[in-house]
């Protein structure tokens, strides 16, 4: 049994319970299968688990943060629908997104449910108002990550002006390796590491435990950064069996806002360098392109280097954590940590 199962035994049925508590307040009959199919479709519930297990870590009662556990993973589920909508995706967890299932209309209608069930959890948490200007943050950060994302994109976008205007996937980003790669942290850092963050502080804040909030901030925004250059390694070298997502979907949608590919580039010679930049900035990318971008990519050594980078980020969550003492809760989440850097979906 492995960390997310022995969490999922403890808390999994109060977690989903919450979720759908909130998502079903006052919703038509006829719409509440739409509403509760993103969180329904499965999921690892790592942050509301991260919530929780940071909340007995701070030597409370995790009781206590069960509203802010059900924040945190339908903050998680709503910038995932949205997501789906702009990259129209049509796969996740192995089945079809909301989007592909129910339209790209009624799921901007759900995404807005989403938004305000979340409203519903922050005026149970023990304190709203700091709560709710959390919860405010956390979302924007994830919406200017997903921004930056976007414009990291390489080519594509059939919605101008804005991005096809504001693309930093050009020739200055290009020509400056650092820069792509501070650029590319400072995304993951907003769009994906901000609410790992968050589910961890909100742990502490739930049990009034103020002297845990800046060693679990440091431990959830190294995790997420950890977490995202995984998930970037899994996109490109994946089994989509495990991993639930389609494989090499970063490639099909022309993103330089990839660690692998990010560290391709630093490695590549000219000549390989254009075929991939080709490959990402075709209109169109096939699984054939995909395949050719796999074995430009494999020449060089960013598989490697780009899970170093990962574990340079685990090891300073770990570090953090170390600040907190030691008891079962706080081994707990050091055991999420380490199936993190080491899990295959």
């Amino acid at each position: 049994m492995d960390i997310l199962e022995k969490l999922h035994s403890l808390y999994g049925r109060e977690i989903d319970e919450q979720l759908i508590k909130y998502l079903s307040k006052e919703v038509s009959e006829e719409f509440r299968d739409a509403v509760i199919y993103q969180v329904s479709t499965g999921g690892k519930r790592l942050r509301p688990l991260i919530t929780l297990t940071a909340a007995r870590a701070c030597g409370g009662d995790y009781r206590a943060a069960l509203p802010a556990a059900a924040i945190v993973e339908l903050i998680h589920n709503y910038s995932l629908i949205y997501d789906d909508i702009i990259d129209e995706a049509l796969l996740r967890r192995n089945k079809p997104t909301v989007r592909a299932k129910y339209g790209d209309n009624a799921a901007i209608l759900i995404g807005i449910w989403y938004r305000e069930a979340i409203e519903e959890a922050i005026l149970e948490t023990r304190d709203p108002i700091a709560f709710a200007r959390e919860t405010a943050s956390t979302i924007r950060a994830i919406d200017e990550g997903e921004r930056l994302d976007i414009l990291l994109e390489y080519a594509g976008r059939r919605d101008p002006p804005y991005f096809a205007e504001n693309r930093l996937g050009g020739p200055r980003l290009l020509s400056n390796w650092e820069a792509l790669y501070n650029t590319y942290v400072k995304m993951i850092s907003l769009k994906t590491a901000a609410l790992i963050r968050t589910a961890a502080v909100f742990g502490a804040m739930s049990v009034n435990a103020q002297h845990c909030v800046n060693p679990l901030s440091d431990y959830g925004t190294y995790l997420g950064l950890a977490f995202q250059v995984l998930d970037d390694i899994l996109d490109i070298f994946g089994d989509v069996r495990k991993f639930g997502k389609e494989i090499g979907k970063d490639i099909k949608e022309h993103k330089l806002g990839n660690a692998v590919v990010v560290m391709a580039l630093k490695e590549l010679g000219d000549k390989d360098k254009e075929e991939l930049l080709g490959i990402l900035g075709k209109t169109a990318v096939t699984n054939d392109d995909v395949k050719r971008a796999v074995e430009i990519i494999s020449k060089t050594n960013a598989r490697e280097n780009a899970l170093k980078i990962a574990m340079d980020f685990a090891e300073k969550s770990e570090k953090a954590l170390n600040e907190l003492g030691s008891n079962e809760f706080v081994d707990d989440l050091r055991e999420i940590l380490r199936f993190t850097v080491t899990r295959e979906f």
